[in-house]
């Protein structure tokens, strides 16, 4: 079996500590893309054939049953198949892959999943252990390997503290203080890339593109954890935010842009006539998009150029205010909060508009995909204010920066917010929507000789838009 060098390090332990049945648990940080799941699958096609005589069983969870499990089991039986032993290993019961007497049960690991009854006596196996409650795997997935002393193996990259492959881990490197015994494996990115440039290759693009700061990055590639909570932005971080560009009041010609709205709330009274708390304003963000040419990346660079903001504005006369905002702008891309109140907003600016609105609803998962690409458009230095005007939406934008915080959670997604104590989050939210209005856009293309048009108006803004392919912050 062709393995690479770190993985034959971390395969050798494994079986050395089966075949002694010194039932030791080891822990297993490899970058993403990295090969674990590979090294993995081969572990288990080894077992199934020394085993496939006198029998025996592999347990592995992963958090899900779909993909993750049904993406282990394919794996392995791909393997099998490489081997020659295809026609020759069965499949049963839908979560079981038999060779001879030997089998590998594949169980997920989600809360409501019945895994109770099953016995590991040659390994047994957490895929994604930082993804796996620790509640679960102490009550019904240690017990399986309790009575044959089973050896263990967690494998994932590391996100806070809190998980339950970091305490795996920690543990182990106490143990090995005392004993000397290797239990822990780490291999970042950067050990991975020694051994396939081609990899090396692609995550210093990805570096590049998200930021060396960028949870993602870190967590995955890099294997360093993070902090579950804190500041969203570091003084670093902010300070490449603040550009010298003048701020405009209208467009440039020959120069492309996108736009994005936050809504916020319609003024409101008590019941007796009192004003209530003044509700988020509703503001609108226009940035000129720069994309450079030459022989490098080509990824595009922002430069916020206007913001304008309405409080407790009545919905019904936001509207006509934003369509003549949007009009003199012409942006190519305009991501409207469809959330909520936001919602028939962003209905009638895409019944005006076409395509080129794009309402975003937010929720945990979607706020989370906006925060990462959003701290990716800062760590890469490719979004920039205006020069400081001392103006209330400047004030107010870097107020809100300088304030907001980010929530990071144990299944990887993140929220960030301004605490009600230190005001809105306005600004910021139209800011972050930027990202996705640069990602989720592309130009037209010209094709043929060009000829005189009328006035740019509404008509044009409904013309039809050629949507970009999309690549995702990660390939799993």
């Amino acid at each position: 079996m062709i393995l690479r060098p770190y993985q034959r390090e971390v395969a050798r332990a494994v079986l050395e500590s089966i075949r002694a049945r010194s039932g030791h648990t080891f822990s297993v940080e490899i970058a993403r893309q990295g090969g674990k799941n590979e090294l993995s699958a081969h572990i288990e096609l080894l077992l199934l054939t020394l085993s496939m005589a006198s029998g025996g069983s592999i347990i592995k969870c992963s958090p899900t049953f779909k993909p993750q499990t049904v993406i282990s089991m394919r794996r392995l039986k791909d393997r099998l198949d490489d081997y020659g032993f295809g026609g020759i290993y069965r499949a049963e019961m839908g979560y079981i892959v038999a060779l001879g007497s030997a089998r590998c049960v594949f169980l997920s690991a989600e809360e409501n999943s019945n895994v109770v009854g099953h016995t590991a006596d040659l390994l047994l196996e957490i895929d994604e252990s930082q993804d796996v409650s620790k509640e679960k795997y102490t009550k019904e997935f240690r017990p399986m390997g309790s009575s044959t002393n089973v050896t263990t193996v967690h494998y994932g990259t590391t996100w806070d503290e809190s998980t339950l492959l970091e305490e795996i881990k920690q543990s182990n490197l106490e143990l090995e203080k005392r004993d000397g015994l290797r239990r822990h494996f780490r291999y970042d990115w950067q050990a991975v890339a020694a051994q396939n440039p081609a990899y090396g290759a692609y995550v210093d693009a990805e570096r590049d593109r998200l930021g060396e700061d960028h949870p993602l990055f870190r967590t995955q590639y890099a294997l360093l954890p993070i902090a579950g909570g804190g500041r969203l932005l570091t003084r670093s971080q902010l300070s490449s935010m603040l550009g010298d560009h003048p701020r405009l009041r209208t467009p440039e010609p020959v120069v492309s842009y996108v736009a994005a709205i936050d809504v916020g709330g319609e003024a409101q009274t008590s019941p007796d006539g009192a004003s209530v708390r003044e509700p988020d304003s509703t503001t609108l963000a226009i940035a000129a998009v720069e994309t450079p040419t030459g022989a490098g990346r080509g990824l595009p660079v922002l430069r916020v150029v206007e913001q304008l903001a309405w409080t407790g504005t009545p919905h019904a006369q936001l509207i006509s205010r934003l369509v003549d905002v949007l009009r003199a702008w012409r942006p190519r891309c305009v991501v409207v909060d469809g959330t909520g109140m936001g919602q028939p907003v962003a209905g009638l600016l895409k019944h005006e508009y076409g395509t080129r609105v794009l309402p975003f609803v937010f929720t945990e998962k979607s706020k989370s995909d906006l925060g990462y690409e959003f701290l990716s458009l800062i760590n890469g230095g490719r979004l920039r204010l205006y020069a400081g005007d001392g103006s209330p939406e400047y004030t107010q934008t870097l107020h809100q920066l300088e304030r907001a915080r980010a929530v990071y959670r144990p299944n990887r997604t993140m929220s960030f917010h301004v605490e009600a104590s230190d005001g809105h989050d306005d600004f910021l939210m139209s800011l972050a929507l930027l990202s996705i209005a640069v990602r989720d856009s592309t130009p037209r293309v010209a094709r043929g000789a060009e000829r005189a048009g009328p006035v740019y108006g509404p008509e044009h803004l409904a013309s039809p838009w050629r949507t970009a392919v999309q690549r995702p912050l990660f390939t799993i």
